[in-house]
């Protein structure tokens, strides 16, 4: 195992900061790497929001779900699909001919490109030392959000990043089997729902020692409660008034 996956098979979701600050330095690198990532024909359809005044921070995390470690971290980052910006380079190139810019496939390659911008961003920062983790709560009230940022236009705030210097150290969540999600071929539907029966047991031994031998739900018992709770059903409203996804 070398360095690089040895640091991949070590990420651990931080929530617990210390007071130390990310640098303008580090924040640059970071985000370069996340530049490095692959993108759909080269259209780099993201842009990324940083935040690190403490009371936007705060202002932020109420409407995230009131999660602390926002205003904790060093530096909030707020991952976009950002169409925008090509709609706009595009005019002086098409003049009036039309553009599928409103196409689903395009909201997917946005939202696809920021995915993996991010994910390289956040090795980056595991790196040099610093923790992150994802906040998907930034679409919980997404209108409010976005005006808080003065998002355009065919922009969207996919999800969020804090990054800071860890202040815990929390054990490594268990991954489904690799049987599970790893298919050769073909998809095997009979194999991938077969070995989740054994990462149940896992996944409740991890979340019981987690949770001082409390009683806790399995892996599959979470993921249907999941499933039956109607969340964040605005979104398909927003993305429609925001410019996404009218075809």
């Amino acid at each position: 195992m070398n360095e690089t996956i040895s640091l991949l098979m070590n990420h651990r979701s931080i929530r617990k900061y210390k007071s130390e600050q990310v640098t303008e330095e580090q924040l640059n690198t970071i985000i370069k790497a996340g530049q490095m990532a692959s993108s759909s024909s080269s259209v780099q359809a993201y842009s990324v929001i940083a935040v690190s005044d403490p009371e936007q921070k705060r202002a932020l995390s109420i409407l995230a779900g009131n999660q602390a470690y926002i205003e904790q971290c060093s530096v909030f980052l707020v991952w976009c699909a950002d169409l925008y910006r090509l709609q706009k380079v595009s005019e002086s190139q098409l003049g009036d001919q039309p553009t599928c810019v409103d196409s689903t496939e395009n909201l997917i390659v946005a939202t696809a490109d920021a995915a993996l911008a991010a994910q390289n961003a956040a090795v980056a920062a595991e790196s040099m030392g610093l923790g992150i983790v994802y906040i998907g709560g930034v679409r919980n009230q997404i209108a409010e959000f976005s005006e808080q940022l003065n998002l355009p236009e065919l922009v969207y705030p996919v999800f969020g990043m804090c990054v800071g210097y860890p202040d815990q150290d929390p054990g490594i969540r268990p991954r489904l089997p690799l049987e599970s999600v790893l298919h050769h071929g073909a998809y095997d539907a009979q194999r991938t729902v077969e070995e989740v029966k054994n990462y149940d047991n896992t996944y409740t031994e991890y979340m019981r020692a987690r949770s001082g031998d409390k009683p806790v739900a399995s892996w599959s018992q979470f993921m249907a409660k999941r499933l039956a709770e109607p969340v964040r059903l605005h979104m398909k409203d927003f993305l429609q008034g925001k410019g996404f996804m009218k075809r």
